[in-house]
């Protein structure tokens, strides 16, 4: 029975402190994955690289994050959050370093590929922190707010890359990202750990936080071969395969559509990039307040929320479809609204497995549909590489990004079918 309502929101606010670290950690995250794609239209000189070619080097990152989401999700529920986060963050920022140490298409081949792996611990990590350090009732809005950080890296990184790339040479853009993660290192192991064991949280704050926890003591680590019995954890994985590849290709793609169909290099379009993720945060935040101000405010329960919630973001996406038909500045809204729309719906959809699994399972849920995530980032590059090749040699490589906007447009209602069907209550499932 859920009796967080019946206590009293503390004074103690460290769990904001956690989330903090969280958000920092992501927003380093989702600068280290756009830089690539930031250098592109440099880097296409350099190399003489195709749009397919680029597409397999993407590939390449997604197929070693799948691989480093199911290592780390298996990590993680063994070694916990602190350790699990450390290791990946040193990891990846390693990579990023490394990617300034070469020059051919072979090199960034091999460097998106240690980059995957290193990330595929930061989702798992994240949520299961947050599981961890929040009642039900606050998760929903603590993911959108660490989440938000993907939005405030992309914010930044168009802001900076670009001039540090052409003041300091490219290489500089991955040694400056590489030196934040171990900056944030240098923050996580003195600030975090597991609520219990925090000397800085206060007793009121760890009722509180516990207020709406099932007795969970006696559970034993859940294999990944039960877990996939459970129809919620292929409703989770399920809509991670379609929509991720979405939002990959807005962080890959993105630099290059106002290139190839607007004439704006990335000295002009990163102000419109830059205006792109600044709407995706604002409203992926407020988007990520609303099933929790449903649930809170209005006596819904956390299923009807959570699906109001899907569906409407669902339903924010289609607009996109007009993308290529509209002037600049009406693209940039457009793709904003369906940015913060794919973040809010993620947001939510990363909560429906706390919602339903309990907090030993979470980490290897996550991995395990983050894996099919980035399967489905990996085939999409490659799909979009390929089909803008073709336009290309047609002479009509809008008509190639309109075809990918469309498929954009519809996939989170069929991401919400699936999920509905396989989870039409978002309760938690009794494994034995």
């Amino acid at each position: 029975m859920d009796t967080s309502n019946n206590v009293q929101n503390p004074g103690g606010k460290y769990r904001w402190v956690v989330c903090g670290l969280l958000f920092f950690a992501t927003t380093i995250n989702y600068i280290d994955r756009q830089i690539l794609s930031l250098l592109k239209p440099i880097l296409d000189d350099q190399l003489k690289w195709t749009n397919t070619e680029f597409g397999y080097i993407n590939s390449a990152f997604q197929a070693a994050y799948a691989i480093g989401l199911l290592i780390f999700g298996w990590f993680i529920d063994k070694y916990g959050t602190k350790i699990g986060y450390a290791v990946s963050i040193a990891a990846w920022s390693v990579a990023a370093l490394g990617h300034a140490l070469v020059s051919s298409i072979g090199g960034f081949f091999v460097a998106r590929i240690a980059l995957g792996l290193g990330e595929g611990g930061n989702f798992p990590s994240a949520i299961k922190a947050v599981a961890l350090w929040f009642p039900k009732k606050e998760r929903a809005f603590a993911t959108s707010i660490f989440n938000s950080g993907s939005n405030v890296g992309a914010i930044i990184a168009p802001a900076i890359v670009p001039f540090v790339a052409l003041t300091w040479g490219w290489q500089a853009a991955f040694v400056m990202a590489g030196l934040a993660g171990f900056v944030w290192l240098l923050l996580w192991i003195p600030f975090y750990e597991v609520p219990e064991k925090s000397r800085r949280l206060k007793a009121a704050e760890l009722d509180f936080i516990n207020s709406d926890r099932d007795d969970e003591s006696n559970q034993e680590k859940v294999p990944w071969s039960k877990l996939l019995g459970y129809k919620e954890t292929w409703g989770f994985v399920l809509a991670k395969f379609l929509t991720d590849p979405i939002w990959w290709f807005f962080l890959i793609w993105l630099p290059d559509f106002f290139k190839a169909t607007r004439h704006l290099d990335i000295k002009k379009s990163w102000v419109h990039l830059v205006t792109i993720y600044a709407i995706i945060t604002v409203l992926s935040i407020a988007g990520g307040y609303l099933t929790g101000f449903l649930t809170k405010r209005s006596g819904w329960t956390i299923t009807k929320a959570r699906k109001t919630g899907m569906l409407l973001f669902a339903l924010m996406v289609l607009p996109i479809y007009g993308v290529t038909f509209v002037s600049d500045w009406y693209a940039v809204l457009l793709i904003g609204i369906a940015g913060a729309a794919h973040q809010a719906w993620s947001a939510n959809l990363f909560t429906t497995v706390s919602d339903t699994f309990p907090k030993k399972a979470i980490a290897s849920v996550i991995g395990i549909g983050g894996m099919a995530g980035a399967i489905g980032g990996m085939i999409f590059p490659i799909v979009t590489g390929m089909l803008l090749d073709h336009f290309k040699l047609l002479g009509d490589v809008t008509q190639g990004y309109t075809w990918l906007f469309a498929c954009c447009s519809v996939i989170y209602l069929l991401a919400f079918g699936i999920n509905h069907l396989l989870a039409p209550k978002f309760e938690q499932v009794k494994i034995q």
